[in-house]
Order: structure tokens, then C-alpha cells, then sequence
């Protein structure tokens, strides 16, 4: 706004150009004119004061190319004169006029838009509409005429703007030539050569104002660091709007919708408390957009804002701005001036080739703008660091190069794996994995037919209307971010509405009968969505054309046919093969993936219905959702939940369906994974893998291994390496067996879950209306109950299914599975539903796929194995063992050659489907011509004696706990269980004595079986509310047992159980009380337990207040919790519990670890965390003697042969 006093006022323009930019509105022109409601308010008083000054606002122009003007402008047009020209004679009652219609205004109660800047532009002079407009007035009859025109010009001018946004609703795609491009800046030296230097020539005027703007504008201080320190609380909203912004931004990019990133940066931007939540980071992301699109001039007012925020461009903004010249082959001059301010800076032109990861073409067009200032310019080389190698000591003799090593091969030709690795390239490629369920096959009849026909047709349908409605979503979401706010419409974008519409439709198809939470399915929708989109992008680049010829490359040091110069592990050898891959892109902040989630359920509610036919015969043609949306109580919480409809759950009955869809990252590799070699690279080919897995939303751990050397982690890489290296197949035999009694309702005996449809039914009939409230009470109990069983049964029977299903499919099939790591270091394979670990059923389906010669003793390992697992001769030497299981030999064969009809001894041990395998397996060796020569891939466990107490009595050097978990030598082996059930019975005996009723109903029923979990578990941490559980469970399995009794004996038992420890190991006690108080104190101080394993692999425990985020709208709002959000104070009741079992946790996967490298360089195979291995070599395993004891980890002297994971637990065992 110019008046004549201030046309030529500096300060009054710089006060103008300060002010915030405006949105639109009713008050001012859209775009970036407009009148601040301030200064109507000062024009006023001014011509209270003097009655002379008339104010004349100029035109300006929007996106659009619209012309906008003020409402004053169009009143004045008829006796305002042009600046520079007589002004009229003012008018003795202007200010009485003014103040009535100020009155009128108010009374009718009409808003203006608060209007936070002010447009500057020329001023013209007046042409013939001006004098049109100015004779037009001179024929007015009066002063009130003319405000009668002027008001409906107004409303005139009102109507046409609700038009326009009337159209602009009907018609989305007209949003995006609406962004804004120019930038609003705060800074008003910065402003000025913005608005002064308006240019006839782009490409020459644009670079003397960047050469104004980089040397004859004084730098100012950020704003964000003059700015008070903020609260806690305040600093994690800025931190997850400072996330999403940038995932925004740069989703933005990877769309194709780079305009609408550079609106909602120039949005920001402009609103100063907006502006607080940019990063230089930011800036990069549009920067790098337009200077790969070539668009100078844009990447120029990019540069603008960050001058303007008080920000230092970095070598990435540089970057940006040199590719941009390169591309458009600037002029010399231009390019010297960005070098020199590149210099100026402090940064070297030299890193620009070292420090930025550029793409090949990138890194071409900078250097051909550099080249040109600086024809005889070379890039510096790749820098060739030495090879960092890992000087721990319990590592020393893994990576000395003084002695000889051979490391193992794999079974396969080299031209057979690289058939496997583009099968899986193809797998993966597909991000999903069709699998035939093993569920009985229903006879097709018609009526069969017709459900299938039905639920096509549905299917169809669905998509249909999927489809528009993601089409009506991304219009919402597109409007939405033209306002300036980061929606979710660039991650609607990432995928085709048909590949989003199958997605749902998938996640739709595995619903289960009872429902899913809608968080949880709305963070596994979001999850879904963000990995199909990494996998996508890297089949669009050039990633899987060098993938491809690295991996043909590291393949011969692995394929049995090919020879390498020299040993080399494979971490090394694949590092050796060229420079290290672009990390995985981190995913999207949790916020986004829970709305987006949720937004695309919300969207699977509202679009896919069923006739209303099918769910009642007679009733109306009415179309029904398939989904409908209810809430639940869990754990006194009240939850929502998506159930589908009853006749949708029947009509995919009926259509009995035998096609499983997997995720890809779900199903074990066909081809040996990729070597570990940082944090972010390792595992799966395309597939995004975390090397510390973790709740989605907690960034500490990957934080904490990126701040780590990458030498301290080369003992954790190449360890998860070598276990992921291992081939794996299925034991046909037993699986057969399975599915036999899979297909016949089960056998829970034996660990094969039963139907749903053999839950128990909850009580029918109605109370009589006399009932008690006790009578009201009980059916309450037993209807919780039966519900509570069925959704039991529904979860092992669908785990078991999935189990069995990818067993048959990968029936006759190599395959691997690779491996990470939890925050505490502790190792588990990455596919989920069939791995080793698991249960004794899971661990059956399982053996080597390369088999070893049995050799001499590899006969007599197998009949140890055999007796461990039968629970039996816990306190017998080994050749006691081998004496018993020639005894029982009969037994042996008769339950390998007729398991189901014979007189199945295999059936009353304690893990009987792996005592069945070894059985056959044991059966083909003795009657093979020669034992010691038959190959065998069995795998045999090498188990110990409850090793977490086994650390805990190495580290209080408490010799009475050692001798009892084997520890020190000693004749004949130590059973910790068995020694605390019996304690536990001489206390129950001494208490039935005294008439204690529990303790007389006891009699008979405490046995080792009962005990072990909880004896097992107390060492991490178990309270006695989850021990007693423990025993309840065992005792329900107990057919004999009164189950009346099972709530009281239970209490009695776990209270027994933790007396007994007490009095056996008074030394791990302490520990546990010192460690428990040590991280109370830390955890008061404000910081969470931290610590490094004896491997180098640093710990934090992610236990912190929760931080609540909540997601409104929709069909619900959505809140869920943080405990990892590390701006928020440490839960000091969580780290003081935590830290005892995790610590020793660490203790037991550096253990692990250790043994798994030891073995690999003996060109032994070990099979994960479950300790396994062939049976010809387990006597070389046990020479490694106190090389791999737990002594070395916790400071004690241990000799032990090897370990073991029983429920995920490293096991040693001394021999």
C-alpha cells in the first residue's frame, strides 16, 4: 500500500515487506496483493487527522494472471489522481462518512480476512478504463449514489469470488495452477531485490540478483536459535511436524508433483510461525527437484527462502545449483560467482565429488558446469580407506590372517544359484507370494461353484469402486494441500489405484472372523503401502541392473564350483566388489502410516458392500458393507475393531478358497540373502530390512548404530551373515504326518491345532429370572471363557496353516532364511511364519539342506540327541544315554516305520515330533550298508543347562548355582529343573503335613515339566503374576489334574518356585537386585540404561514415558503411544525392570555369536539361535573347549560344547 507520505519512506516499506503473506480472502486480492486490516485502521486515523491523504492501492496479479485489487481502489477510482498528480479537493465530511460506513459494517457483521502482507508494485499511469471510470463519476448526482455503486460493485465482486471457489471445488485439477511459486520473504533487504528486480531476461537478470542477494546482503542469525529454549513437549510436536514436512516434501519428489512440494515449502515458509518447522533439509529436496527439471528460476527463489531463513546452503544445496547450470549450460561467469560463494562458505569443491551421493548422471552434469570455469578439473578419486578391522579381543582370532582358514561352501553350482537369485529377483519384484493352503479341498459342486462365481463378480466390483473412491480421496487430499498443509495426497500417489485397490482387497481377503484392530490394520496398510512403493523405486532405477552383477560376482566365493584367490568372508568379499549401495530410505514417520492406513480402511468401510441377499435369503436387494466397525474391551481398554460381515465370512467358506497371499518379505529366500554390511544393507534383495529390529517410530537404535564405528560391528555382521548363510529344506516325512492330522481336526497332544469349529460353545438358553447374581456371574465367566478359547484356537490353527502351507510349498525347494537382531542383540530370522525357532512341530519340518557322512561317532550323537529330547536320563553321564537308547531301540524303529499305527513311544516324550524325525533318521542310518558313511542332514541340538543362570553365576563366581548348571566339572550332568521341582515338592510335603489343601491336591502332579518354564524364565525377568500363568497352563495340560484347583495351586506353586531360587541361587539375587538398583538411579537422572556388548554392539533400552499421538476424524479417532520417543523422560520403573534380563540377553547372543563365527571358520554349519548342527562334526564343536565358553563373555571359566535356542534362549552345555 503507497501513500504519498510513504512512497519514498524506506522504513515504511521495509515495515510493509516484513509483514506475513497473506492467504486470500474476502478483505484483499488472492495471490499476493491484499491490504493489512492494520493499515486500513492507520489510513483513517490519518484522515482524521488531516482529511487529505486519499490512498490509491495498485493491481496485482496472482498465479492465476488474474487482476486483483483492493476495495479502495475501486471506491477512490473516481476522484483519486495518480501519485505525482494534483490530488482532489478532500471533502470537509469524509471522516463522518468513513466512521458511519465502519458503524454499518459492524452492525451487519460482515468479516473481512485478516490480510499479513502487503503487495508493492509500479504504478501506472491512468489509461482510458481510469478516465471512463473518473467522467462516469463526475455524473454521479451525489456522494451517496456513489456509495450505492460502490456497494454493489462489492457484492458483485463477492459473488464472483464465491464462484470461483465454487468451481474450484467442483474442479480439483484447477488447484495446481494456483501454486505459488514466488516466495514471501521476511527479510525486507532480501524483498526488495525480490520486488525491484523484476526481469525482462530470466537467465541473465536472475543471476545480478543472486550475486546481490550472496555478497550485498549482510547474513543474519537463524531464527530458530534465537528462539527460547522449548519444553519437552513442544520439542516432539515440532520434531514429528518437522518429520512428516520433510516425508511430505520428498514424496512430493519421488511423485512427480514437485510444484505442490515447492507451494507448501513457499506456504511455510512465509507464515513465520510456520517457518520454525523447516529444515535446511527442506530447501534440498525442492532445490534438487528443480535442478533436475532444469528450472533455474525456481531453484533461484529456493535459494532466496534459505537466505531469508537465516540458513547456510550446504554441499547438497550447491550440488543442486550447479547440476541446475550444468543442465542448462550457464554462463561462465555465473558459475565462478556460485563457486566463489561455495568458497566463501567454507566448503572445498572437492567434496562435492566425495561427500554428496549423486547419482551418475548428476555427478556428470556438475562436473561439466565445473569444467567449464575449470577446463582442466578432475574429480578426486573414491577415497580408498584402509579396511577397518575390529581389534575386540574375543574377535582377534576370528579375523587373524596369519593363520589358514576354510571357510564352508555351499552344496550348489554356481549356475544353479544364479537361476535361484533371479527367481527370487522375480519374487520380490511381484512384493507378494501366492501359496496353496494345505487346508482340505472341498469337493467342487455347485454350490461351491457359485460362491466362487459370486465372490468374482464381488471382487470385480470392489475394485471398481476402490478405484473412484481413492480417485475422490486424492481430489480431497490434493485440495487440502493447496491450503499449505503436508496431506497425504503425495502418498496416495505412490502406487496405481489398481495396485492400491488390490492391496485392500488382499488385506480384506485375510481378515479374520472375529475382527482386527482398526491400529493395528491401519499401521500394517501403511507399512504395506511404503514397502511396495521402496520396492517399486529400485525396479525403476538402475539398482537392480548393478545388484545383479555384484551378486552373479559374490557368488563365486560361495558356489561350489568356483574357486577365489584368497578366503575372504563374505562381508568382506561383497564390500571388496565395489563401493558401499545407497542406504534403505527410513520409512515414513509413524503419524503418516497410521493415517494413511486408516484412511484407506476408512475407505474399505465405506465402498465394499455385499447384497443384502446374502445375508438373508428373504430379505431386501439392499446393498450391505462387507465391513462394519465396533468397539471391544482388551485389557480394560475400550478398542475399535473392523469385523466383517457373518455372510462374507461364509460366502468365503462356501467359495473355499485355497490360494494364501504372503508379503515377500515373509516368505524364506530362494537364493542366499545378502551379506550384513552397515546398519541399512543386508538381507533380502529388494525388500527394506532393519539390522535392529524395533517398534515402528523409535529411530534411537538406528541412531545409535550410526553413531557407532563400523568396525565395532563387524562381529555382529558377519555372525547374522553366516546364519542367514545356511541352507535349509524340509523333512518330507514328518510333514506328511502333519498334514495327516492337520486335514483330521487336529491333534492338540501334539501340537497340532484343532478347527475353530471345535471350540467349546458358550451356554445356550436363557437364566430363569429368579438366577443370582453368583448364577449371572458364572455364565458371564464360562461365555468369556469359550470366546476366549475360540479366539485362541483361531490363532493357532491360522499360525499353523500359514506353518504348513509354506512347508509344502517349499517342499523338494533349497531355501535360507536371513537373520537380525533385536535392540538387545539377540538374533531371529526375518520371515515370521516358518523359521527354526518356534515349537517343537516348527523345529521337525526343518533340516539341513547339505548333508554331511556320518563318520564314526556321528551314529552316537544321533542316540544322544534322540534321549535329550525324550526328557528322560537327565542325570545320566552320555554313555549312559547311548546305553539307554540301544535299550529302547525297538521302540526306535517301530516308531519310525509305523508312527500312527505302531506303538507310538514317540508319542509320551517331551518334544515328540523332533523325537520322531531323529527316529527315522536313526533308523535309515542303521540300516544303510555302511552307517558311517550315510549322509545326513539332520540337525543335531547341542543343549545346556539354563544359561541365564549360568551368567549370573559366572558373574557372582557363585560356585554352589555353577555346579548346578554345569558350570564346573563334575561326574555326571546337573539338572537345574529337576533340582528345583524337587525342592519345591520337599516344601509342598512339608505343608501338607501341616493340612495346607492345596499342597495334599498336589501330591503327585510337580514334576520337571511343570517347573522348567518358569525356573527358565525368572533369570529375565518374570514376575510372579506371568510365572504363575506359566503354571497354569502346565497344569490345565495335566488330564488327571482337578481343574478347580488350577487358579489356587498355581499361586501356591510360583510362590514355591521363587523360594526355591532364592535358596539355590542367593548370589543371582543380589546380581539382579544391583543391576535393578543401578538403572533406577541412571533412569532418575533423566537418561535411559545404556551399554555395549562384549561383541561391540551398542544397547539402549527404548523404555520412556509414552508420548500419545492422536489422528481424528473418520469413522474413529485414533491415539496411540510412543515409550521409545526419546524427548520424553525415561520410564524409571521399565528401565530398572528391563535392564537385569536384557543385560543378560546381550550376554546370550554375544555367546551365540561368538560360537556361530567360530564355526564358520572351521567350515562348520550352525543353524541360528537354535544351535544345531550336523551330527559328524559336533566332536570338533566340543574341542573349542573354553574358546566359546561363557567365561569368555562374563569373565569365568566355562567348558561348554556349543549352544542351543529352546523359546529363543542360547543354551551351553559342558561335557
Amino acid at each position: 500500500m503507497w501513500t504519498e507520505r510513504g512512497r519514498d519512506d524506506p522504513g515504511f516499506l521495509a515495515e510493509h515487506l516484513r509483514g506475513r503473506p497473506c492467504r486470500g480472502g474476502r478483505g484483499g486480492g488472492v495471490g499476493f496483493g491484499g491490504t493489512p486490516a492494520a493499515c486500513w485502521g492507520v489510513g483513517l486515523e490519518r484522515l482524521r487527522r488531516t482529511g487529505a491523504e486519499w490512498v490509491r492501492v495498485p493491481e496485482h496479479r496472482d498465479a492465476r494472471g488474474s487482476c486483483h485489487q483492493s476495495r479502495g481502489a475501486k471506491a477512490s477510482g473516481a476522484g483519486a489522481a495518480p501519485l505525482g498528480q494534483t490530488p482532489l479537493t478532500p471533502l470537509p465530511f469524509a471522516p463522518t462518512v468513513l466512521e458511519a460506513r465502519v458503524r454499518q459494517l459492524q452492525a451487519e457483521c460482515v468479516s473481512e480476512v485478516t490480510v499479513k502482507r502487503v503487495g508493492v508494485a509500479r504504478l501506472r499511469a491512468p489509461g482510458k478504463t481510469q478516465r471512463r471510470a473518473e467522467g462516469a463519476a463526475g455524473r454521479t448526482s451525489g456522494r451517496w449514489a456513489q456509495k450505492l455503486d460502490e456497494e454493489k460493485w462489492t457484492l458483485q465482486k463477492r459473488k464472483q469470488r464465491l464462484d470461483v471457489k465454487l468451481q474450484g471445488h467442483a474442479q480439483p485439477e484447477a488447484c495446481e495452477r494456483a501454486l505459488r511459486v514466488l516466495p514471501r520473504l521476511l527479510d525486507a533487504r532480501l524483498a526488495c531485490h525480490l520486488e525491484l528486480g523484476e526481469p525482462r531476461e530470466p537467465h541473465s537478470r536472475w543471476e545480478e540478483k543472486l550475486v546481490r542477494l550472496l555478497h550485498k546482503t549482510p547474513r543474519e542469525p537463524s531464527r530458530k536459535a534465537e528462539q527460547a529454549p522449548q519444553a519437552g513437549a513442544a520439542l516432539a510436536r515440532l520434531e514429528v511436524q518437522q518429520h512428516r514436512l520433510l516425508a511430505f516434501l520428498d514424496c512430493c519428489l519421488r511423485t512427480g508433483h514437485l510444484p505442490l512440494a515447492h507451494h507448501v515449502l513457499v506456504t511455510h515458509h512465509g507464515r513465520a510461525r510456520q517457518q520454525q518447522q523447516l529444515t535446511l533439509a527442506m530447501y534440498n529436496v525442492v532445490l534438487l527437484g528443480w535442478a533436475r527439471k532444469g528450472s533455474y528460476k525456481e531453484l533461484l527463489y529456493v535459494f532466496f527462502m534459505v537466505k531469508d531463513a537465516g540458513l547456510t546452503p550446504d554441499l547438497l544445496s550447491y550440488a543442486a545449483a550447479l547440476q541446475c547450470m550444468g543442465r542448462l549450460d550457464q554462463s561462465t561467469a555465473t558459475i565462478q560467482r556460485c563457486l566463489n560463494q561455495m568458497g566463501q562458505d567454507g566448503l572445498k569443491l572437492q567434496e562435492l565429488f566425495t561427500s554428496v551421493p549423486l547419482c551418475q548422471e548428476e555427478r556428470a552434469l556438475v562436473l561439466r558446469a565445473v569444467r567449464k570455469v575449470q577446463p582442466t578439473f578432475r574429480p578426486p578419486p573414491p577415497p580408498q580407506c584402509p579396511p577397518q578391522v575390529n581389534t575386540s579381543p574375543l574377535l582377534r582370532e576370528i579375523y587373524a590372517t596369519s593363520e589358514p582358514v576354510s571357510y564352508p561352501k555351499l552344496h550348489l553350482p554356481l549356475e544353479k544359484l544364479q537361476s535361484l537369485f533371479q527367481e527370487q529377483l522375480r519374487v520380490e519384484m511381484a512384493t507378494t507370494v501366492p501359496v496353496e493352503s494345505v487346508e482340505k479341498a472341498r469337493v467342487l459342486t455347485k454350490e461351491v461353484l457359485q460362491a466362487r462365481e459370486t465372490l468374482k463378480q464381488l471382487r470385480t466390483e470392489w475394485a471398481q469402486a476402490l478405484c473412484l473412491g481413492l480417485q475422490d480421496m486424492k481430489a480431497s487430499e490434493a485440495r487440502a494441500a493447496h491450503t499449505g498443509r503436508p496431506s497425504l495426497f503425495p502418498f496416495l500417489c505412490v502406487l496405481t489405484e489398481e495396485e492400491m485397490a488390490e492391496l485392500l482387497l488382499q488385506t480384506l481377503q485375510v481378515l479374520p472372523p472375529q475382527g482386527e484392530s482398526l491400529l493395528s490394520l491401519a499401521q500394517q496398510l501403511g507399512m504395506r503401502v511404503f514397502n511396495r512403493h521402496m520396492v517399486q523405486r529400485k525396479q525403476l532405477s538402475s539398482q537392480v541392473q548393478a545388484l545383479q552383477q555384484r551378486y552373479y560376482r559374490y557368488l563365486h566365493l560361495l558356489a561350489s564350483d568356483t574357486q577365489v584367490a584368497a578366503p575372504h568372508l563374505p562381508r568382506q568379499y561383497w564390500e571388496a566388489l565395489g563401493p558401499p549401495e545407497a542406504p534403505h530410505e527410513q520409512p515414513w514417520p509413524l503419524p503418516v502410516l497410521v493415517e494413511l492406513g486408516k484412511r484407506l480402511a476408512e475407505l474399505l468401510v465405506e465402498t465394499v458392500r455385499i447384497p443384502g441377499s446374502l445375508a438373508a435369503p428373504q430379505g431386501a436387494c439392499t446393498l450391505i458393507p462387507v465391513l462394519y466397525h465396533v468397539y471391544s474391551f482388551r485389557s480394560f481398554r475400550q478398542i475399535g475393531i473392523l469385523k466383517p460381515h457373518p455372510a462374507f465370512t461364509e460366502l468365503l467358506a462356501a467359495a473355499a478358497e485355497h490360494t494364501l497371499i504372503f508379503e515377500a518379505a515373509e516368505v524364506p529366500m530362494l537364493c542366499p540373502p545378502l551379506p550384513w554390511t552397515s546398519p541399512h544393507t543386508g538381507a533380502f534383495l529388494l525388500s527394506p530390512t532393519k539390522l535392529m529390529r524395533s517398534l515402528e517410530g523409535t529411530m534411537q537404535h538406528q541412531r545409535l548404530l550410526d553413531s557407532c564405528p563400523p568396525a565395532e560391528l563387524h562381529g555382529a555382521l558377519d555372525a547374522l551373515t553366516q546364519l542367514g548363510n545356511c541352507a535349509w529344506r524340509v523333512n518330507g516325512r514328518v510333514l506328511d504326518l502333519v498334514l495327516e492330522l492337520f486335514a483330521a481336526k487336529g491333534c492338540p497332544r501334539l501340537g497340532v491345532p484343532a478347527p475353530p469349529s471345535e471350540a467349546p460353545r458358550p451356554p445356550e438358553g436363557r437364566l430363569p429370572p429368579d438366577a443370582s447374581p453368583a448364577q449371572k456371574a458364572e455364565v458371564r465367566r464360562e461365555l468369556a471363557r469359550c470366546l476366549k478359547v475360540a479366539r485362541e484356537m483361531h490363532s493357532l490353527r491360522s499360525d499353523a496353516l500359514y506353518r504348513l502351507s509354506l512347508a509344502q510349498h517349499l517342499r523338494h525347494r533349497v531355501f535360507w532364511l536371513p537373520h537380525n537382531m533385536d535392540f538387545r542383540g539377540r538374533t531371529y530370522p526375518c520371515p515370521p511364519h516358518f523359521n527354526h525357532l518356534g515349537s517343537d512341530l516348527a523345529r521337525a519340518l526343518l533340516e539341513f539342506a547339505q548333508g554331511r557322512p556320518l563318520g564314526p561317532h556321528g551314529l552316537d550323537w544321533l542316540k544322544i540327541h534322540l534321549v535329550n529330547l525324550t526328557g528322560l536320563k537327565k542325570h545320566e553321564p552320555l554313555q549312559a544315554r547311548l546305553v539307554f537308547a540301544d535299550e529302547v531301540m525297538d521302540d526306535i524303529l517301530d516308531s519310525a516305520d509305523r508312527p500312527m499305527t505302531g506303538r507310538k513311544w514317540w508319542m509320551e516324550v517331551d518334544e515328540p515330533w523332533q523325537a520322531l524325525a531323529c527316529c527315522m533318521e536313526i533308523a535309515r542310518a542303521v540300516r544303510s550298508p555302511d552307517p558311517t558313511a550315510f549322509v545326513s542332514h539332520f540337525p543335531v541340538h547341542q543343549d545346556g543347562s539354563c544359561n541365564g543362570l549360568q551368567h549370573y553365576a559366572a558373574l557372582g563366581r557363585d560356585s554352589i548355582g555353577a555346579a548346578s548348571v554345569n558350570l564346573l566339572p563334575s561326574d555326571f550332568p546337573q539338572d537345574v529343573y529337576s533340582g528345583v521341582a524337587a525342592q519345591v515338592e520337599v516344601f509342598r510335603r512339608q505343608d501338607a503335613q501341616r493340612g495346607v489343601r492345596v499342597a495334599q491336591v498336589l501330591e503327585g502332579f510337580i514334576s520337571r515339566k511343570v517347573v522348567k518354564q518358569t525356573v527358565m524364565t525368572v533369570v529375565y525377568g518374570v514376575t510372579r503374576y506371568g510365572g504363575r500363568l506359566q503354571i497354569e497352563r502346565r497344569l490345565r495340560e495335566l488330564s488327571n489334574f482337578p481343574q478347580e484347583f488350577v487358579w489356587e495351586a498355581s499361586h501356591y506353586l510360583v510362590r514355591q518356585v521363587f523360594n526355591s531360587l532364592q535358596e539355590m541361587f542367593s548370589g543371582t539375587r543380589a546380581i539382579q537386585h544391583w543391576l535393578t538398583e543401578s538403572a533406577r538411579l541412571i533412569a532418575q537422572t533423566g537418561s535411559a540404561v545404556e551399554w555395549v556388548t562384549p561383541l561391540g554392539i551398542p544397547i539402549i533400552q527404548p523404555y520412556h514415558r509414552d508420548s500419545k499421538v492422536m489422528i481424528g476424524g473418520g469413522i474413529q479417532s485414533l491415539t496411540f503411544s510412543n515409550s521409545g520417543d526419546t524427548t520424553q523422560k525415561p520410564n524409571t520403573l521399565k528401565q530398572k525392570n528391563g535392564f537385569p534380563p536384557n543385560f543378560i540377553h546381550s550376554l546370550d547372543s554375544s555367546h551365540m555369536m561368538l560360537t556361530a563365527l567360530h564355526c564358520y571358520r572351521w567350515a562348520l554349519s550352525l543353524a541360528g539361535l537354535a544351535g544345531r548342527v550336523p551330527p559328524a562334526p559336533v566332536r570338533q564343536l566340543l574341542r573349542a573347549g573354553p574358546g566359546l565358553g561363557v567365561g569368555d563373555t562374563v569373565g569365568a571359566r566355562g567348558v561348554t560344547g556349543g549352544c542351543e535356542a529352546r523359546s529363543d534362549r542360547v543354551r551351553t552345555l559342558t561335557m
